[in-house]
């Protein structure tokens, strides 16, 4: 199957091709000013290292999309969804995780904000 052509890094000055958004030495840099600048502050806590191995381990017992294997689909996984968010009294158990790909966990979380307004 053929992949798309690599893209310019988006850090400013880089000349660097890559496949994702940021070339390989500009990622940890450009995940450190988002965290810093843009994620609550909070969230750190919550999400540091002990849920980063939470996350490797879950998605690597449930690799596949939760939400397409329902629908009949074989779409491998990307995230991990809080089926109870963390804020709302959620834990990082297995029993309230959910593996999905990028698609159906943006419109959990879509769903999910628009209920809360």
């Amino acid at each position: 199957m053929p992949h798309k052509p690599k893209k310019p890094c988006a850090f400013p000055g880089c000349p660097n091709l890559t496949d994702g958004r940021y070339c390989e030495a500009h990622a940890s840099q450009a995940n450190r000013e988002y965290n810093k600048y843009r994620r609550d502050p909070d969230s750190n806590k919550i999400y540091g290292r002990r849920w980063k191995t939470i996350r490797a381990l879950y998605l690597s017992k449930h690799p596949l999309c939760e939400q397409c294997l329902k629908a009949g689909r074989y779409v491998p996984a990307e995230e991990v969804h809080h089926i109870k968010p963390i804020a709302e009294g959620g834990t990082h158990e297995e029993s309230n995780l959910m593996s999905l790909c990028k698609s159906c966990h943006s419109a959990i979380t879509a769903a999910t904000k628009n209920r809360h307004r």
